[in-house]
């Protein structure tokens, strides 16, 4: 009988972990099904430039998946059942119920209004296609003047201020900081932030908390009203709900708590990457949603899963961190390197050169989808072993797929 392993999720982490899995496991004794609603490969880090008017190349997981071994199932997840062990999902035909014996959670996160008024009617978000696009086609109707404000200062607020200002050079561009404008940044690092702000004449509001979105403005803790013809909201990631109404014991942000292999520390059998995991990284600090944290921990679960199915030694990788890659533009970049839990440092790479570096990680990233083991000459090893399962159940009580109509 072979062991089902289902991955939920094919963003980075999860494409990663799906193919990594199948370089280290025998066909014959594994059936992997990597599930995802749609059927190509979002760059997830690359969504500033496509609402920015930049075309992004198709990646068809047909075609990065072709000869692998991994079965690619389109259909959205609807539910998780960690103690039958199945997952729910739907497509066109109706609801279907795919029975795991180990269950690989990737399922990531997308925007977070934080719950502010008028944010989900109003303001546009870029951390999905749909939304990129979306916003994408409302740039193309602004005339020149109009003012495009981007709410947050983090990684994807500054880049994406940054992308709308170079690619619309007409419209009036300003950034909204809850906080210092890029505080967590060394003094070099901001000194290259803010100069290519000006450059760009982004216009930057520090220490500025937003409180309404409206249809032409938003407004600040302070009652004062920022006029706005677009939106952008970038505040931050909420991971997806369905993890929070399963039996999984997760954390406040809906995050399942895994341990040092990313095996959910209340189901065994059940694994946690990317945004979707609450693991705790150098310096006992949670890692941040991010690529650089997501990789290493799909890597990390892939070899851990391989490793108990095939009776070999547990792989103890340690995920840290060595730099932040900013693209300010297509001309302009900025590398932070950081300690292993993520301060900065003085070293920074700025200009030109790091706008190329930004540009190599991006498509190393989805090189590193499409080649998982990262060239490493791999054996697929035979299954011995099963999962660990929780107490009380056995693999034999799970249960078979089972469709039901309906949509």
């Amino acid at each position: 009988m072979q062991h089902r392993i289902i991955v939920l999720g094919a963003g980075y982490t999860g494409a990663i972990a799906a193919g990594r899995l199948a370089k280290r496991l025998r066909r014959e004794d594994v059936a992997i099904t990597l599930v995802n609603a749609e059927p190509d490969f979002v760059e997830r880090v690359r969504m500033h430039q496509l609402a920015a008017g930049q075309d992004l190349r198709p990646r068809p997981f047909a075609q990065m998946f072709a000869g692998t071994g991994v079965a690619l199932r389109l259909a959205k997840v609807s539910g998780v059942d960690v103690d039958r062990r199945t997952v729910a999902v739907v497509d066109a035909d109706g609801v279907e119920e795919l029975a795991y014996d180990t269950l690989v959670y990737a399922l990531g996160s997308g925007w977070n209004d934080q719950g502010v008024p008028g944010t989900a009617e109003h303001a546009h978000e870029i951390a999905s296609r749909p939304g990129a696009l979306r916003l994408r086609a409302r740039l193309t109707e602004l005339d020149a003047g109009q003012r495009v404000v981007v709410v947050g200062g983090g990684l994807t607020g500054l880049e994406a201020a940054a992308e709308i200002a170079e690619a619309r050079p007409d419209l009036d561009v300003a950034l909204v900081a809850r906080g210092g404008f890029g505080d967590w940044l060394s003094s070099k690092g901001r000194g290259h932030l803010r100069k290519v702000f000006d450059r760009l004449r982004i216009g930057v509001h520090e220490h500025t908390g937003i409180i309404e979105v409206a249809a032409d403005r938003v407004v600040t803790a302070e009652s004062e009203a920022i006029p706005a013809a677009v939106t952008v909201w970038t505040t931050g990631f909420a991971v997806h709900p369905i993890a929070q109404a399963t039996a999984l014991d997760v954390s406040d942000t809906g995050q399942i708590v895994v341990d040092g292999t990313m095996a959910s520390v209340s189901h065994p059998d059940v694994y946690a990457i990317g945004d979707a995991a609450m693991a705790m990284g150098p310096g006992d600090k949670p890692l941040r949603m991010s690529c650089a944290s997501g990789t290493p921990a799909a890597w990390q679960a892939a070899d851990v899963i391989a490793a108990r199915l095939t009776g070999r030694k547990l792989p103890d990788t340690k995920p840290r961190y060595f730099n932040q890659c900013i693209s300010l533009g297509r001309r302009q970049g900025l590398i932070q390197y950081v300690t292993a839990d993520d301060r900065a440092v003085r070293a920074v790479l700025t200009g030109r050169l790091a706008a190329f570096y930004k540009e190599l990680i991006c498509k190393g990233a989805v090189w590193g989808v499409a080649n998982p083991m990262l060239g490493i000459p791999t054996r697929r090893r035979r299954v011995v072993a099963s999962e660990p399962m929780p107490a009380g159940t056995s693999r034999t009580e799970a249960s078979p797929s089972v469709r039901t109509s309906g949509p």
